[in-house]
């Protein structure tokens, strides 16, 4: 993996296939140089990105395989999970399309898992008919955390706006019962860590907002922010880590205000996402941040409205493609740098020498 030869493989999950994910996957890939910069492996089907491809009159080959190992560089590859004839209803989820969505998730997350493609993007999920079909997620972000059993941050991310938050998706009345100061301590610690490994900013300046209008007012509206959220970003500035806050939400995402910091942490969903993708619009990408591994998707849903139109714009999908490629290398080096600095001593370790003598190689 270290060699300079080596060619990123990006994994994609369908999603439904009655929405715009095969639309947006197959778009992404039509420069004939794409292939150039990673090497894309859908899991899918052959029979119904063929028929879609003839949909929106795209120029596509694909590469079937039956698992990734076989996959090839400078070509589309597509692990071929069902052989038999699809049904394709563009613009109503279906149990055969939202079955697809659950196998195409479970495989390349195995793969993602197994090492075997090193970015995972994600084509939108419609999470209300995954669950009538035995998903027990309410969305990608649990599913990873139970699968790489490890806590996950949603993270949505644009060179100018990060947004994090930290609760997702959860009635708003369950809200308060999930901020605590342990949580929030370890959300905002691996905020830091995050920004530090995957993003190179050395110094990561946070801003937390609060919970309740205007930040609480003082104790007026609510205590969260003095019984909570202000003790810990005290606390966790002590300790080294840039954050401050709260800061009032209504009034927060103004230009002057956010591009002071690198990233943001919401309480809660629609606090932090209704900001983000009115700012960000077609460049948003949600990135599931803490993991072991490298996911990301656009930030968008499956948009049944729009489907099989052929208007479906295919920019959050690319910009979620280069940012997990751009992740997966910023950590590869931020561990090469990680490993450099450990092998100086170790030499003089090995060598017996004393680091600490001056070089008198010149005396």
């Amino acid at each position: 993996m270290s060699s300079k030869n080596y060619k990123i493989k990006v994994g994609f999950s369908i999603g439904d296939f009655n929405g715009i994910g095969p639309e947006i996957i197959m778009k992404s890939l039509k420069d004939k140089s794409i292939t150039d910069f990673f090497t894309p492996i859908i899991f899918g089907s052959g029979k119904l990105f063929t028929y879609q491809k003839n949909i929106f009159k795209i120029q596509q080959n694909f590469h079937y395989i039956e698992e990734t190992a076989q996959a090839q560089n400078g070509k589309i590859n597509m692990v071929n999970l069902w052989k038999d004839n699809v049904k394709v209803d563009l613009g109503t989820p279906t149990e055969e399309s939202t079955k697809m969505a659950i196998d195409s998730l479970e495989a390349a997350s195995q793969a993602l898992k197994n090492g075997d493609i090193d970015v995972l993007v994600t084509a939108p999920i419609n999470k209300d008919e995954m669950l009538k079909h035995g998903f027990k997620h309410a969305g990608h972000t649990g599913y990873l955390e139970e699968k790489f059993e490890k806590k996950g941050l949603m993270f949505l991310v644009t060179d100018e706006l990060k947004v994090a938050v930290s609760t997702h998706h959860i009635p708003v009345s369950q809200i308060p019962e999930n901020i605590s100061k342990e949580k929030l301590k370890k959300q905002i610690k691996l905020l830091n860590q995050c920004l530090i490994e995957d993003f190179c900013i050395q110094k990561p300046k946070i801003a937390v907002l609060g919970l309740n209008p205007h930040a609480g007012d003082g104790g007026q509206i609510g205590n969260e922010e003095i019984e909570i959220i202000q003790p810990v970003i005290r606390e966790i500035f002590e300790n080294g880590v840039m954050a401050f806050g709260p800061f009032p939400a209504d009034s927060f995402f103004q230009p002057e205000k956010y591009k002071n910091y690198d990233a943001v942490l919401a309480m809660y969903h629609d606090q932090g996402l209704a900001p983000f993708k009115t700012l960000a619009y077609a460049d948003g990408v949600n990135f599931t941040a803490g993991l072991p591994v490298v996911r990301t998707s656009p930030d968008h849903g499956v948009a049944y409205d729009i489907a099989g139109q052929n208007v479906a714009d295919e920019r959050s999908i690319m910009e979620a493609i280069f940012t997990g490629i751009k992740i997966f290398k910023n950590r590869q080096e931020y561990n090469d740098l990680m490993q450099d600095r450990l092998r100086p001593k170790k030499a003089y370790a090995d060598s017996g020498v004393d680091e600490d003598l001056p070089d008198d190689s010149e005396g």
